[in-house]
């Protein structure tokens, strides 16, 4: 899924949970970012090498609006480094160790680790095996499920209408509700 598309998703999820429980919008916003943070993060080393090296503008929009097999050619450390940004920050493996650590920490869950499970569980079902699937039992393994992949037009414009509706019905049950 896209980045907009998953930080949308969180706020619909952040919507829906505020019907029962308490979020403040400090957790929101955190939420929001651990939503978006895989994507953004598996990003730095191509930004690294547009704004210190001899990467391109062009280079770095390629990448982010790639379709399957048409992926921009990356320096070899540039992509392995992206590669396994994209691991780590994929793996339900490596977002379980840090959501255990934290309750062991803090003795209670930090709820704005949703937002990455939530990017996580999103992911796995919408990449294909062929453009970045997602590998969740990453460093175990780097293989991942073949889902669809989130940019097909089809399912994109599914994607957001399902987006869209979701927050009319949002919007407007609110406001049957308020009406009350």
């Amino acid at each position: 899924m896209d980045i907009i598309a998953h930080t949308l998703w969180a706020g619909v999820g952040i919507a829906l949970a505020r019907r029962r429980w308490p979020i403040g919008k400090r957790a929101a916003v955190a939420i929001v970012t651990l939503a978006a943070l895989p994507d953004v993060l598996q990003l730095l080393p191509i930004i690294a090498w547009w704004a210190f090296g001899d990467g391109s503008v062009a280079a770095l929009r390629a990448y982010a609006m790639a379709l399957p097999g048409r992926e921009p050619v990356l320096p070899v450390l540039v992509a392995q480094w992206s590669h396994h940004l994209h691991c780590i920050m994929h793996s339900a493996l490596v977002a379980g160790a840090v959501t255990l650590l934290l309750w062991a920490l803090r003795r209670s869950l930090w709820i704005a680790l949703l937002g990455w499970w939530s990017h996580i569980v999103i992911d796995v079902f919408t990449h294909s095996k062929s453009f970045y699937p997602s590998p969740v039992l990453y460093p175990v393994t780097q293989q991942g499920f073949d889902g669809i992949a989130w940019n097909t037009p089809w399912f994109a414009v599914l994607n957001y209408c399902a987006l869209t509706a979701s927050v009319l019905w949002l919007i407007f049950g609110q406001r049957r509700k308020s009406a009350k």
